[in-house]
């Protein structure tokens, strides 16, 4: 399971053009995704208080660009970069993903449910 944050609107366009090309495509050549265990980290680090956001579970079977997992932050974890766009078709599902008052993100119960199935 591949998994990409972004805003619903972002997404909304997306679906619109039968593309998704994020400013990160263009400016480093990659999309940025993360694997379960990793996206509360990453999204309490990258986008806390950020209103509206999804969660895209993306099939790695779908995905025509090259798939690459890459430590390229020095964190030790292997995080998931799509070297490409990504079409509607390779998404599953589409998650809310709302924070708390607090501006926090907690982890969506169908994703605490894949991670417990594993």
């Amino acid at each position: 399971m591949i998994l990409h944050m972004l805003n619903r609107n972002d997404w909304e366009v997306a679906k619109q053009n039968g593309i998704y090309r994020p400013e990160s495509l263009a400016e480093e050549g990659f999309i940025h995704c993360a694997q379960p265990e990793m996206i509360i980290m990453v999204a309490n680090g990258l986008y806390i208080g950020q209103q509206d956001m999804i969660i895209l579970v993306i099939d790695a079977e779908k995905i025509s660009a090259p798939l690459i997992y890459e430590d390229c932050y020095e964190t030790g974890h292997a995080f998931p970069h799509i070297y490409g766009t990504i079409t509607p078709d390779a998404v599953t599902q589409i998650i809310d993903f709302p924070c708390d008052e607090n501006g926090e993100f907690t982890l969506p119960a169908e994703i605490a449910e894949q991670l417990e199935q594993n």
